[in-house]
């Protein structure tokens, strides 16, 4: 099985942008680990408290099967300028590896450098948006997009449909 590193603002991620594709990827075997910018317990939007297990600086990218970066108003505040963050996106995306994000979080695919052309989709909060086509992106308003080894997803609606396609990208 897959180990994949699902990425979590350390305040404000989106609870169930985090809980259902955790459940989905941990219930077919997969070893989930979560990373944050602090180590600690993050607390979601709507109040779920998750143990982060290691920093986004500890994690050696060529561990992993993919990485999964989780949305929600804390991913603009922490993670889309997160250089480190970046670094591992790039490294999965080089190798092939599954390279996932939802609702806001697409827009850390985009300062990594690896949407151009791609189709994905993100929550229509213009920012995001912008930042999207921007970096060359082709937007559609679909609930998750499937490009290659990109997987995008628009909103916590989302969420189980992204669990699967992450899921299925990893079978």
């Amino acid at each position: 099985m897959a180990r994949v590193l699902m990425v979590i603002a350390p305040v404000n991620f989106r609870d169930e942008e985090f809980e259902h594709p955790y459940r989905i990827l941990s219930g077919r075997g997969h070893e989930v680990v979560v990373a944050s910018t602090r180590r600690g317990t993050a607390i979601g939007m709507l109040g779920k408290r998750v143990e982060v297990q290691t920093t986004i600086e500890e994690v050696k990218p060529e561990d992993f099967e993919a990485v999964v970066v989780i949305g929600g108003t804390g991913s603009q505040r922490y993670l889309w300028d997160h250089s480190p963050l970046h670094s591992i996106v790039r490294h999965l995306y080089e190798r092939g590896k599954v390279v996932a994000a939802i609702c806001i979080s697409p827009v850390v695919l985009a300062r990594a450098g690896i949407v151009k052309g791609k189709r994905v989709t993100v929550f229509p909060y213009q920012p995001a948006v912008n930042a999207l086509k921007q970096a060359g992106a082709i937007v559609e308003k679909q609930p998750v997009v499937v490009d290659g080894n990109l997987i995008t997803a628009r909103d916590p609606k989302a969420a189980r449909a992204f669990g699967e396609a992450i899921a299925q990208a990893l079978s």
